[in-house]
């Protein structure tokens, strides 16, 4: 008889365990770390500590995950708040740049604009990019993260560029691409590629939907100054 067999026995009649409960205590087997011979029912509390050991660890696993989304949601809700709270692209970018800095402890931010209208386009997010960022920008389904970008995009960190070893590239996009946000720190396993992307890309939502308030702001105040124009002046 083989050791399959007496397996398949076993699992075919589990009444044996009760019928023959006394001989199942008195059966010795090998330990597992050692030579040191054990019941059979000893080995079962061993295994049982095993396992309960492994649910353990994944419990805790589970609990620090579920902390630290708690964490980034009450992160996500304060950004939310202050966004809601200013009245012009200044006040946005500065709202955005100081959570993403203070709250999220992101050490260096970028992003670059294009396709919105803006009353103030002297702000440094609205430079011309090449066409390269563009199809960059439109190719991303989801944010990138890694440890390279382009060359162009990497110097719109200026100086503090060359101290940056990790990136994510947020791609923000309506109803066609509008632009990207840069995030970058020193340290290469702050953004890695394996990592989760749900609240990067939950991120790039919330700015696009701020930049699409300012920019129907933008477009109806332009309209309403146009109309107000007298006939010969629009012509």
């Amino acid at each position: 008889m083989k050791p399959e067999d007496v397996a398949q026995y076993l699992q075919d009649h589990p009444q044996f365990f009760n019928e023959y409960a006394d001989f199942l205590a008195d059966i010795p087997i090998p330990g597992t770390h050692d030579n040191k011979v054990i019941s059979i029912n000893e080995r079962q509390v061993i295994s049982l500590r095993e396992r309960n050991r492994v649910l353990q660890d994944k419990l805790l696993e589970l609990i620090s995950f579920g902390e630290e989304n708690d964490a980034i949601g009450e992160k996500m809700h304060r950004l939310t708040i202050a966004l809601l709270s200013v009245s012009n692209m200044g006040e946005f970018f500065t709202a955005l740049y100081f959570s993403l800095r203070e709250d999220f402890a992101v050490p260096l931010v970028a992003m670059r604009l294009w396709n919105i209208s803006c009353s103030d386009p002297d702000h440094v997010e609205f430079t011309p990019v090449s066409q390269d960022v563009h199809v960059i920008a439109e190719s991303l389904s989801q944010p990138y993260c890694g440890n390279h970008i382009a060359d162009e995009i990497k110097c719109w960190f200026g100086e503090g560029a060359e101290h940056l070893n990790s990136f994510s590239m947020i791609p923000l996009n309506t109803t066609q691409a509008i632009g990207l946000l840069i995030l970058g720190s020193p340290d290469t396993e702050r953004f890695y590629p394996e990592m989760g992307t749900l609240h990067l890309k939950r991120l790039g939502e919330l700015v696009c939907t701020t930049i699409a308030r300012y920019d129907l702001a933008e477009t109806a105040s332009g309209e309403a100054i146009q109309d107000d124009l007298p006939n010969e002046q629009q012509t």
